[in-house]
C-alpha cells in the first residue's frame, strides 16, 4: 500500500485519472482515502496457508471479486495497470490480463501472489538486485523501494524531528514500532524492559491500535520523569512517522518491505526481529541488511531476553552505530519512486521497451 502511495505522489502532478482497486475493510481504504486517491473496493483473500474449512469460503470470495474487478476495469478503461501484492491483485490481475501492467515486488523474495501475478506482468520493478533471479525471462529493473514525499521530507531534520515530537535534542533516541498492526511480542520486550531502557535513552513507541490501552496504562503509571522520556503512540500518520525516523538513533523493528527504504534513506541502524509466521520474508529482508552490516537480527523467541542487552550495547557504542549508520546509507535510493512512476507513465503511452 505504501510503496503505490509514493508511486501515485510522483504521478500525481501530471497524472492521467487513478483509481485506486483494494480489499473490503481494513486500514487500507481510509489511508488511501486520507490521501484524496478515488477508491473502489473489491471481495478478495487468501488461499496459501489456509486451512479447509476457510478455502472455499476464501475462492467464492475471489471468484466474487473477479466479476467485481471486471466491471471495474470494463468501466474505468484503464491505460495500465500497477500492483504491488496482496490479495486483491490476483482477481485484479486476472480480470486485466490484456492491460499493460507493472508489477512492483517489495519484499526481496516475492510471495505466492506475487509469482502468480509475474505472468500478467509487462516488466516487473524491483528493490533489489539480489530479486532479479526470481523472474527469469523477464522485464526486470531495479528501482529501490518507493517512500512516500511526507516522510522523506524529514531526512536530514534531526533537531526539528525531536522538537515536534517533544524530545530533548541532546538525549539519544531509539525508536520501537512492529508495522502498521503493532507487534505484540515487540510491546511486551519493552514493556518488560521499559525502565531500564529509559534510564539510558529516550523512547519513541508505536504500539498498534490493539496493544495501545495496554500501553497507555504503562505509559501512566510511570514516574513523571520516566514519561517525558518515553513517548508512544498507537499510530503515527504520514509526516509524523518521517519525524520519528528522523528523530532517532536506533531503530527496533519487524522486517517488512519497508525497512529496505525507509530505514537507508534515514541512515537508521536498526534492530530487527523478523514476524516468526510469514513465511519467511520478514527474515530474508533482515538477514539481507544484516549481511551489509546495517542491521543486527534478533529471533521474535529470544527478543525478551535480548532487547536490554542489545540495545544497550548499540547505545553505548557509538562506533559501531556509525558503522551501522553509513551501510545503511550507501543502500539508500532516495528516487525509488521517481523510477516507477516513469515505468508506468511508458507502459501506458504504449512505450515499455
Amino acid at each position: 500500500m505504501y510503496p503505490a502511495l509514493a508511486v501515485w505522489q510522483r504521478l500525481a502532478p501530471d497524472a492521467p485519472q487513478v483509481l485506486w482497486v483494494g480489499g473490503q475493510g481494513g486500514m487500507e481504504e481510509d489511508l488511501v482515502r486520507r490521501a484524496g486517491v478515488p477508491f473502489r473496493a473489491i471481495p478478495a483473500a487468501g488461499l496459501h496457508g489456509v486451512g479447509w474449512r476457510a478455502l472455499p469460503g476464501n475462492v467464492w470470495r475471489l471468484t466474487r471479486g473477479f466479476f467485481a474487478a471486471r466491471r471495474i476495469l470494463r468501466a474505468f478503461r484503464p491505460q495500465a495497470l500497477f500492483f504491488t501484492g496482496g490479495y486483491v491483485a490476483g482477481p485484479v490481475g486476472l480480470a486485466g490480463w490484456r492491460v499493460p501492467t507493472l508489477l512492483y515486488v517489495p519484499d526481496i523474495e516475492p510471495g505466492l501472489a506475487l509469482r502468480v501475478l509475474t505472468r500478467f506482468a509487462d516488466v516487473v520493478a524491483v528493490t533489489v538486485e539480489a530479486s532479479r533471479a526470481f523472474f527469469p525471462g523477464k522485464r526486470v529493473v531495479v528501482t529501490g523501494y518507493p517512500v512516500r514525499q511526507e516522510v522523506a521530507a524529514w531526512v536530514g531534520r534531526r533537531d526539528e524531528a525531536r522538537q515536534h515530537l517533544q524530545l530533548a535534542p541532546d538525549e539519544p533516541v531509539v525508536l520501537v514500532f512492529g508495522g502498521s498492526k503493532g507487534a505484540r511480542s515487540i510491546n511486551q520486550a519493552l514493556a518488560a524492559h521499559l525502565e531500564d531502557l529509559l534510564a539510558l535513552t529516550q523512547v519513541v513507541h508505536i504500539s498498534g491500535h490493539l496493544d495501545w490501552p495496554v500501553v497507555q496504562a504503562h505509559w501512566q503509571s510511570l514516574d513523571p520523569g520516566l514519561q517525558r522520556r518515553y513517548r508512544a503512540f498507537p499510530f503515527l500518520y504520514d509526516s509524523d512517522m518521517g519525524a520519528a525516523l528522523a528523530a532517532a538513533d536506533l531503530v527496533v523493528a519487524r522486517a517488512g518491505a519497508s525497512v529496505l527504504g525507509e530505514f537507508p534513506l534515514f541512515g537508521l541502524p536498526a534492530v530487527l526481529v523478523p514476524y516468526p509466521y510469514a513465511w519467511r520474508y520478514q527474515q530474508v529482508n533482515a538477514q539481507w541488511l544484516a549481511q551489509r552490516g546495517a542491521a543486527q537480527v534478533v529471533a521474535d523467541a529470544d527478543l525478551a531476553d535480548q532487547l536490554l542487552p542489545v540495545v544497550r550495547t548499540l547505545l553505548l557504542d557509538s562506533a559501531a552505530r556509525a558503522a551501522m549508520r553509513a551501510a545503511m546509507q550507501r543502500l539508500a535510493q532516495p528516487h525509488a519512486a521517481d523510477r516507477i512512476a516513469a515505468l508506468l507513465r511508458d507502459l501506458a503511452a504504449g512505450e515499455e521497451g
